[in-house]
């Protein structure tokens, strides 16, 4: 959908712009020579109404012409420095909420083509720990937002049991022991585990999060159809920045689940040049690179800055109110 938007937004971008170029520089004038032209042909004594008519242009033309001025601000606006985003599942948590609308810093990964998204001018990379959109390498039209974890050269381990990262940079996808070289991995600075004020409510449906203060408030089956887990919290250290991680009370996936990299043991990647690691911050409700492998860096839409307004809701419902408190900038 945002694919096709953008087609459709350059297009008619280009197309007002035609028409209000030719409106400007060849017809209007050309207009304007034929009433004058009239004028010296009736010594100056014709109606002005019919003046007007001489000289007005074709209603249509006019009116798409008028259009031109707004679309090309829209146009450079959305393509080369920011586009606004919804977020519409809880894979993000507790940084990203469903509702949050979110905007993404397009230049910060170079000014691209809006329809092919190619590079024209670059002007930077991903960086570990920024939060960022990007095309899902399995389904170009569908746009993911995770936060990066391995750049290029980082070997990434996952231990799903704890749910802990280890990240040694300067690898080779070659190298399948780059580990045991490094003298120490990066420090993620994990704090210690705790209970968060937030619920994943299972059922048949969806899956939905509520804080503590909501949950109180449903009116859920007491037939078993509905389980609820208290999530855990902890913080996590990627880049400059410290963010909050949310967790099941348990373990939900095994060293089997994971996506498996050629020469690399189950659990460990390398990650290639050119190429990204992403995962979401709410640990166990995130489709990410574990699952599926890295992200190419053309597959970049920018990173996210802000949110710029936040909806109360749940996917797939109507909003129930304004989380003021949200609007601002993202780490």
């Amino acid at each position: 959908m945002a694919g096709m938007f953008a087609i459709i937004l350059t297009l008619a971008t280009f197309g007002t712009g035609i028409l209000w170029f030719l409106e400007k520089f060849k017809w209007k004038p050309a207009r304007q020579r034929k009433v004058e032209e009239v004028r010296k042909q009736t010594d100056g004594k014709i109606d002005g109404k019919i003046l007007a008519q001489v000289g007005s242009p074709k209603g249509w033309v006019d009116s798409l012409a008028s259009f031109f001025p707004v679309l090309f601000v829209v146009f450079v606006i959305r393509s080369f420095l920011f586009e606004p985003f919804q977020i519409p599942s809880g894979s993000m948590m507790p940084t990203l909420l469903v509702g949050d609308f979110i905007a993404v810093q397009k230049y910060s990964y170079g000014l691209k083509d809006p329809i092919t998204n190619t590079t024209i001018i670059p002007t930077g990379h991903p960086e570990r720990g920024d939060i960022a959109v990007f095309k899902d390498p399995r389904n170009p039209t569908v746009d993911f937002v995770k936060r990066v974890v391995g750049v290029p050269g980082d070997k990434i381990v996952y231990q799903p049991s704890t749910k802990e990262l280890m990240i040694y940079p300067a690898c080779e996808v070659a190298d399948s022991d780059c580990k045991a070289q490094q003298s120490s991995a990066l420090n993620l600075h994990y704090s210690n585990i705790t209970v968060s004020d937030w619920k994943e409510v299972f059922s048949e449906k969806q899956t939905n999060f509520y804080t503590d203060e909501q949950y109180k408030t449903l009116d859920l089956p007491k037939d078993g159809s509905v389980l609820a887990f208290a999530l855990n919290t902890r913080q996590e250290t990627l880049g400059e920045q410290q963010h909050d991680l949310l967790l099941l009370p348990m373990s939900v996936h095994g060293l089997s689940d994971l996506y498996k990299q050629e020469g690399q043991k189950a659990g460990e990647w390398v990650v290639p040049d050119g190429y990204y690691f992403m995962m979401g911050d709410n640990r166990d409700n995130s489709d990410d690179s574990r699952f599926w492998g890295f992200v190419p860096e053309k597959n970049f839409v920018g990173r996210v800055s802000a949110i710029w307004i936040s909806f109360e809701k749940q996917p797939n419902e109507w909003p129930t109110g304004i989380r003021f408190s949200r609007i601002g900038g993202v780490h």
